[in-house]
This record gives C-alpha cells, sequence and structure tokens, in this order.
C-alpha cells in the first residue's frame, strides 16, 4: 500500500520513536471479526466453530470470516464487524429501557451491538443522512431481529428539533477521514490530502452540535471516528469541552493494547487521556478514536407551556376494525402472548411502533418499529421481520427444517413434510433459528420468503 508522502510526514511527526512501526502496521493484513446476537436464544455454533478466536474487550466478539449466505448470517444469529469497531457500542453501553440515538448509523453494526445490549427494551433511534444507506441500515435491523428500533433519514439540524433533551445516549460515530482504515479500504487514499482531517472536523462539530440539543441533562454522549487525526479527534473533543462547560469527560477502561488520548495533539488538557486510541501496532484491529462525555447541566424546570412543533404533521394511520380482526386471528394462533405498543399503517404495511406519535411529525422515517406484516385483500400476511424478532419457544405453531430443506425455503421453494399438522401459518426453524414464515396447506409449506432475499 504507498500512503501518501504528507501523510507519511505528518505522522512520523506525531508518532515520534514508534512511527515506523505504527507505519509498517498499516502494511499488515487487517482484521475480520464478527459478533454473536444476544437476542437470539443459543449460540451459532457454525460460526463459532469456524472462528480463530475471542476478541478480548467484547463477550459477544470473535475474531474471523461469516460466509454471507450461512444459515448463522442470514437469520442474524451474527453480524460481521471488524473488531476495533466492537468497542463502541461497548463504551456507549446502553441499558434496557433506555433512549437510545445513533445519529450517524449506516450500515448497522454499532447500531445492532446497541439494540442487542438493551435487550430490545427502550428505544433505538438510528438515523443515516443518505437514504440508500438507511435503506440497508434498516435491513440489518430487520435481520437481528430488532423490535424497538425506528430508523429515520434526517439531518441533524432537523432533528434536533424534534427531539429536544430527549435521549439518555447518543452515539455519534462520526463520518471522518478514514485514516484507520486504510489498510481494509484502500480506496479511502485516494481521497486524503493534508487538509481533509480539517474539513472533516468542521463537518462533525455542526454533527456534535445538534447531538447536544438532543442529549438529555445527565445524558451520556459517545463521540468515535475510525481516523488518526488529532484534528478530528483529540481537537475536536477539546472544542466540545470548551464550548460547553456543563460536559465532562468520562474515562473509558481500556483493554490490554488500548492507548490513551494524547492531550499534547490538541490543547494539553490532561482529561483527554480519558479518551482512548485504537493503534493497529498496538491491537488486533484497525485505528479507532472513542470519547465518553457526560452532560451535567442541571434539569430543567418543566414549561408550563411547550412550544408547539411547527413542521407539518405526519398523519398516523391506525388498522380499521376489519384489518384489526385479520391481524388479531393471526397473532392470537401464532403469537398469543406478543403485545404490540402501537399499531400503525404504511399503505397497507403493518408495523409497532415504540415511538410518541408526535415524534414522527414531518420526519423521513424508513422504519417505524417492527414490521409486521402486510393486509391483502381478506388477509394478512406476517413478515419475515417479526420472524426473525421471534424466538422457536414464543408459539407452538413451529414447522422445523433440516438444513436441506432451509435452503430450498431460501431459493423461494415450496416445502414437503410427512408431520401430520393442521393447516395454518407456521414459524418456520432450522436448527433453533427462526427463519421466516410458512403457510401449511395439505402437506405443502407455501413458501413466503421475500422474493428480493432469495438465493
Amino acid at each position: 500500500m504507498q500512503l501518501p508522502d504528507k501523510f507519511v510526514t505528518k505522522y512520523k511527526k506525531l508518532m515520534g520513536a514508534e512511527a515506523n512501526e505504527f507505519l509498517a502496521a498499516l502494511n499488515q493484513p487487517s482484521y475480520s471479526g464478527f459478533r454473536e446476537n444476544p437476542l437470539k436464544n443459543g449460540q451459532p455454533t457454525s460460526a463459532i466453530n469456524q472462528s480463530i478466536g475471542k476478541v478480548p474487550y467484547v463477550s459477544t466478539g470473535y475474531y474471523g470470516q461469516v460466509n454471507g449466505k450461512s444459515l448463522d448470517h442470514v437469520t442474524g444469529w451474527v453480524y460481521s464487524q471488524e473488531p476495533s469497531a466492537m468497542f463502541v457500542g461497548e463504551v456507549v453501553d446502553p441499558q434496557p429501557g433506555d433512549r437510545v440515538f445513533d445519529l450517524c448509523a449506516a450500515p448497522g453494526g454499532k447500531t445492532t451491538h446497541l439494540i442487542g445490549k438493551m435487550n430490545n427494551e427502550g428505544l433505538l433511534v438510528a438515523n443515516e443522512i443518505f437514504p440508500k444507506r438507511a435503506k440497508i441500515l434498516a435491513e440489518n435491523l430487520e435481520r437481528w431481529g430488532a423490535k424497538n428500533a425506528v430508523v429515520t433519514s434526517e439531518s441533524p439540524a432537523d432533528l434536533e428539533k424534534q427531539f429536544p433533551k430527549y435521549f439518555d445516549r447518543i452515539l455519534v460515530d462520526a463520518p471522518c477521514s478514514g485514516e484507520g482504515m486504510f489498510r481494509k479500504e484502500p480506496a479511502g487514499i485516494e481521497y486524503w490530502s493534508p487538509d481533509y482531517p480539517a474539513e472533516c472536523a468542521n463537518r462533525q462539530q455542526k454533527i456534535l452540535a445538534s447531538a447536544m440539543k438532543m442529549l438529555k441533562p445527565g445524558g451520556v454522549l459517545v463521540y468515535s471516528t475510525c481516523t488518526f487525526a488529532p484534528e478530528e479527534d483529540e481537537q475536536n473533543i477539546s472544542w466540545l469541552l470548551n464550548n460547553y462547560p456543563h460536559l465532562e469527560l468520562m474515562a473509558i477502561k481500556k483493554a490490554a493494547g488500548m492507548d490513551d488520548g494524547r492531550p499534547e495533539w490538541a490543547d494539553n488538557n490532561s482529561d483527554l487521556k480519558k479518551t482512548v486510541r485504537l493503534f493497529p501496532h498496538h491491537i488486533k484491529g484497525e485505528g479507532h478514536f472513542i470519547a465518553k462525555l457526560i452532560n451535567k447541566t442541571p434539569a430543567a424546570v418543566p414549561e408550563k407551556h411547550k412550544k408547539k412543533n411547527k413542521r407539518k404533521k405526519q398523519s398516523i394511520v391506525r388498522p380499521d376494525k376489519t384489518q384489526l380482526k385479520l391481524f388479531e386471528q393471526f397473532q392470537t394462533k401464532v403469537f398469543p402472548n406478543y403485545q404490540p405498543h402501537q399499531l400503525i399503517l404504511f399503505g397497507d404495511q403493518l408495523y409497532d411502533l415504540p415511538l410518541e406519535e408526535d415524534k414522527m411529525a414531518g420526519l423521513n422515517v424508513l422504519r417505524p418499529g417492527l414490521h409486521l406484516g402486510t393486509f391483502k385483500k381478506n388477509r394478512f400476511e406476517p413478515s419475515l421481520a417479526w420472524a426473525l424478532a421471534s424466538l422457536p419457544d414464543e408459539t407452538e405453531q413451529v414447522i422445523e427444517l433440516d438444513e436441506d430443506q432451509w435452503r430450498q425455503y431460501v431459493h423461494g421453494d415450496v416445502i414437503n413434510i410427512a408431520d401430520n399438522q393442521a393447516n395454518g401459518w407456521y414459524l418456520l426453524v432450522c436448527n433453533r433459528h427462526s427463519a421466516g414464515f410458512g403457510k401449511l396447506v395439505n402437506g405443502t409449506v407455501k413458501n413466503f420468503y421475500p422474493k428480493g432475499l432469495r438465493f
């Protein structure tokens, strides 16, 4: 890999005696990894058996690669993620019941980590400003089995008006110059210039300013990048501390091989040592920077008269009586213990919305919670998302598939079964993995696996 001369000069000056070791590491192979999904009931045996060891600072993390067409991956039991990036979710450490915001979330690696730690309790809003990337984010959350997650595609400046002082924890995994990913994604070198980190830092500060307006008093802000650039790392944290006096850095417990932040690369504030740097010559992973801050602003006295939201209201459509009856017929038979938050319609699509109605006003929402299914003429068809968010022991309506039958299923074929089971909808399960829904008609399972996902 040919690093830019000015990049080499910059880091020889910054890194001093360890510069040669640092630069040499950028020409070594990158590390691959994956996380297992704590929302599933059991371990992804095949993936773990093929791993090459545990990631020591993430209880669900492993080194190794995952086959994208394997049962483990297709059913959301594992998520491929670079090992250093896994540490970000550990630092955010959301708790079940929290309101959490992942402000720059696509493609969803850190987002899935967060909802797993939340045990699908509370609320996770995941935002991605670019619609195509937001669609990928929504698909990854669906496969992971996320229930209490809403995906939006908005600018931070618009979101700050919608969620003032609302979130307990906010993650800003900021778009950056990407220096820490050069050996994993060498194409990023083409975009680098000596001025690029400063340009990124300016954009990052605008995002952080919006995030601060949405953070509750007492809330926690985690800022991360995948770059080595001090302009985007320690210097941005100094900017935050200088502009928001109520913010305080929190110490991050560092694992072996993790480095303190470098105060001398900013304004010599010794508190910057509480941030963490992951260097590829010290740890089995790519370059990352992470800071964790708490908002010590005193809680505000509630206003007697709240200001009205001036954004155009988005009408919430509820299912009518006929639709509710169709849904309840399915729910009573297949998932009798499922308790939705609130049922809403997007066209003929039924969702379970975990967010207050007024927060939906005027937002571009790609995924308003868990997609439950589709209303068609005189019938309700359950979604793949609901199947992937469900565990086999949550219903008695189960058909067990072997791996050959599962391959038939994801290929879009009908499946014949020998068991004498009653006609109706069933959760299809293979090796404890909820794989989707099928409708049994006289010994034949009709296939409802989405055509766009078949392989």
